[in-house]
Formats: structure tokens, sequence, C-alpha cells
């Protein structure tokens, strides 16, 4: 059924209908990928990407969580750890936030707030697919094993675009 799926999209990729974002995709969605070096800054914490970001949210202590989000994407994706799956508790700047919480959709948003707001390389890659499907399908479905789903990725991109 993946596979099947993969196809479909490829097609309306091919078409020019769709955007299957991914970080060895081109331009522009190797640049909407969160492995990108998108630089931005979320409640006084630089992020050197999206993916570093994510992964310090996997990671209890604020000092340790700093390290990560300022790694780049690869680098930051290297330090992951799966830990919180089992307790469904993510962290961030000494906060507990369970990871299916309104909270945690929130603090997601903000954070792809600040990245359209202060990084005009990633504003200017969302620009260019206003009118296409998003799609992520290398990303997982399975709220419990990811950090951030294919849908919930893509809903924070496409809840940007109108802004534009």
């Amino acid at each position: 059924m993946k596979l099947l799926r993969r196809i479909g999209v490829k097609i309306l990729v091919l078409m020019g209908r769709a955007v299957d974002i991914w970080s060895t995709s081109p331009y522009p969605a190797n640049v909407l990928s969160n492995l990108y070096p998108n630089a931005f800054e979320i409640d006084g914490i630089r992020c050197a990407s999206m993916e570093g970001f994510l992964q310090s949210l996997k990671i209890e202590d604020p000092e340790l969580q700093k390290e990560i989000c300022a790694l780049s994407g690869k680098e930051a994706k290297e330090r992951s750890t799966s830990d919180w799956q089992a307790i469904q508790i993510i962290y961030w700047q000494g906060k507990h936030i369970l990871r299916q919480s309104p909270e945690f959709q929130a603090l997601l948003r903000k954070a792809y707030q600040c990245l359209f707001e202060q990084n005009e390389t990633f504003r200017t890659a969302l620009l260019s697919i206003k009118g296409k499907r998003l799609y992520h399908t290398r990303g997982l479905s399975n709220l419990r094993k990811t950090i951030l789903t294919e849908q919930e990725f893509c809903t924070m991109l496409n809840e940007l675009i109108p802004i534009l």
C-alpha cells in the first residue's frame, strides 16, 4: 500500500500538482525539509534547523536541548533517541509536555511560525509551492513513533501558506 501511495504521489509531483518534501528532493522540496539548514530562534534558543528543534524535544536536560537545537539537520537526527516513546512525553525548556496534547501542537505551530517569520529562504520556498498538495512520503504516520507525523508536518506548512 505504501508503495502504491508513493507512486501516486510521484505522478502528482511529475504533473506539477504536488510536492513530496524530503531532504534529497529538488528545490523547493529540499528547502522545506526539516533537515535543511533553515536557522531560526524560538523562546530565545537559536536553532540551526527545524530538525535540531524537533530532536531537542526528546531531551529533558535544557542545556543539552540547546546543544541539539544548534545542530544542522543530519547532525541533529544522529542525536535522536526513542526514549520518549515509552512515556509519550516531550520536553521544552524544562517543561514536560504530552506528545499528543494541544500544548504540543501549539509548540509546533509556534516553531514553524518562528521559522516562517525569520527565514527568508524557507519563506521563498514555501511561496513557490502555493496551490500544490504537500506530501512527505518518507514520514511516519504513527503519533507514538515519531515526533512529527507526515500529516502534522504538512498541516503546519499548509497553515503558513495562506499567510503568503
